[in-house]
């Protein structure tokens, strides 16, 4: 069974073939189904050998998997490598994942992945101000895309990323608009770019608004135990707020567990919206992942195709999930 046999049945050239089996997105969508059709039906099957040295690549990125924290957020993660899989295979790349518990040892890891597997590309997740695994990579020559920012320089390579101030924003301006003036923020120390990204939204929002932000903003690492500290550390502010939003459902949910104790009447917004706030009924901000994940494909295929141009970042915009406690 070749890829003549294939072109004969779906009525296409072998060039055509190829594109469907190595580029999928420049082929219509038409002609692709056409020529699926027939590969499923004829039982085709692509030696990735021979592709391999035909191509010289080896049709394998790597992506990171990262450490559990409480069993909330790292469903986000978990949504984006779906994604991520599903899109990656429909352009004919396989995704292989790899655990590391900090920037050092992700990039122990990139040596030892590149000399095992001979990778053609890394998705980097997680980035932040002066992140080391990037300059790693860009040194050697690696091709890369990161599902977020690179703070520093918003050119310095190709990346993907949702607009967390956009978040924040909506989910304020949504509680000004129900009649809360007294919005507190709990998120996370400065310094951190997502976090710094996604209190802005929130703090300039509320002075559009004419609303004081002062003294209702509260840092700390992410967590439910931390976030229930923060809550109940805002209960007992001479002025306490009537609203929270809050950089992530895991503070959310925190803060919602010391509203109850405390038998108080606090509207509770979170972000990334996972099962967790889905289950508890919280309202939350919802980050378009399938789309994120199948961007940054769209990207990294680009950087391997050699166009020699940086492809355009891409900034994506979330949504707000109502539920009762908003």
């Amino acid at each position: 069974m070749t890829i003549a046999t294939v072109a004969r049945q779906a009525r296409v050239s072998r060039q055509t073939v190829s594109n469907v089996l190595n580029a999928p997105h420049i082929v219509r969508e038409e002609t692709r189904q056409r020529v699926q059709e027939a590969i499923d039906s004829l039982g085709y099957r692509v030696s990735q050998a021979a592709r391999q040295m035909r191509t010289g690549r080896s049709r394998l990125i790597a992506v990171r998997i990262e450490p559990t924290r409480d069993g909330i957020n790292g469903s986000v993660l978990d949504r984006f490598l779906h994604g991520l899989t599903e899109t990656a295979e429909t352009a004919g790349y396989r995704t292989m994942l790899y655990t590391a518990g900090d920037d050092e040892s992700e990039i122990a890891a990139y040596d030892d992945l590149l000399t095992a597997y001979d990778l053609d590309g890394f998705v980097l997740t997680g980035t932040d101000h002066g992140d080391p695994r990037t300059a790693w990579l860009a040194e050697r020559g690696v091709a890369f895309v990161t599902f977020g920012r690179p703070w520093d320089d918003l050119t310095a390579h190709p990346w993907v990323d949702v607009d967390g101030a956009a978040g924040t924003a909506l989910a304020t301006a949504h509680l000004l608009a129900h009649g809360h003036r007294r919005i507190g923020f709990l998120g996370w120390p400065p310094g951190s770019g997502v976090g710094d990204d996604r209190r802005s939204g929130w703090r300039e929002t509320l002075r559009a608004a004419g609303a004081d932000p002062t003294g209702l903003d509260r840092a700390t690492e992410d967590g439910i135990a931390e976030g229930e500290r923060l809550m109940r550390d805002l209960l007992v502010v001479a002025d306490p707020p009537t609203a929270v939003v809050c950089a992530s459902d895991s503070l959310a949910f925190g803060a919602l567990q010391a509203v109850r104790a405390a038998d108080s009447a606090v509207a509770l917004i979170g972000f990334d919206d996972t099962p967790v706030a889905a289950a508890v009924g919280l309202t939350s901000v919802s980050q378009p992942l399938a789309e994120a994940a199948a961007r940054c494909v769209d990207l990294l295929t680009a950087v391997l195709d050699g166009d020699h141009q940086t492809p355009d970042p891409v900034l994506l915009q979330p949504s707000l999930v109502l539920r009762h406690t908003a």
